[in-house]
C-alpha cells in the first residue's frame, strides 16, 4: 500500500499544524513553505481536512488554519484513511476481487491480513503530537544515561 502523494501533503499539513498548536491560526503560505507543498494543493486538502474535522480555521488579517482538536488525539491512520481510504496492502476482498476463485482458499490471504493489521497498529498507534515529541528528540539529540545532552547535534 502506497501512500499518495494527496495523503502524504495532507499529513505534513496537519504535522505543521501541530508543531504549530498553540500558537494561533497559521497562514496556508507558512504551511506550505515550511513543509514544501505547493500552495495551490494545499487550499484544496485543507478545505477537506477542515470538512472531516481536523483543521478549523479563522478569517481576517491573523487568520488562518489551526487544529479542531489536540495533536494527541489525532491520529496518522485516520487522516490517511479520510485521505486516500484503508490500508490494505492488496485488492484482494475488494469489489470485483470478492469474485476471486481462491478468495476463500488462498494460502495468501492470511499473510495480506497480517500484513493489514500490522499497518494499521502503526498508523493508528501514532498520534501527530507523537510525530512532533520525536522531531523534537531528534533536534535536540538523545539524553544519555547520565541526563546530559548528546554532543552531536542534528540540524
Amino acid at each position: 500500500m502506497a501512500i499518495t502523494q494527496k495523503c502524504q501533503y495532507a499529513l505534513r499539513a496537519i504535522y505543521e499544524l501541530a508543531v504549530r498548536q498553540g500558537e494561533g491560526p497559521c497562514k496556508i503560505g507558512a504551511v506550505a513553505e515550511a513543509q514544501g507543498i505547493p500552495v495551490r494543493f494545499l487550499e484544496n486538502i485543507l478545505n477537506g481536512l477542515k470538512g472531516a474535522g481536523f483543521v478549523d480555521s479563522a478569517r481576517g488579517k491573523d487568520g488562518g488554519y489551526f487544529l479542531a482538536r489536540p495533536a494527541s488525539s489525532i491520529t496518522v491512520g485516520e487522516v490517511i484513511r479520510f485521505v486516500q481510504g484503508g490500508f490494505r496492502p492488496v485488492e484482494c476482498g475488494e469489489g470485483e476481487f470478492d469474485e476471486c476463485s481462491l478468495y476463500g482458499s488462498c494460502v495468501f490471504r492470511p499473510l495480506w491480513e497480517e500484513a493489514q493489521a500490522a499497518l494499521e497498529a502503526v498508523y493508528d498507534g501514532t498520534t501527530f503530537q507523537d510525530l512532533v515529541d520525536k522531531s523534537e528528540e531528534n533536534r535536540h539529540g538523545p539524553e544519555c544515561r547520565c541526563g546530559r545532552k548528546n554532543k552531536i547535534q542534528k540540524a
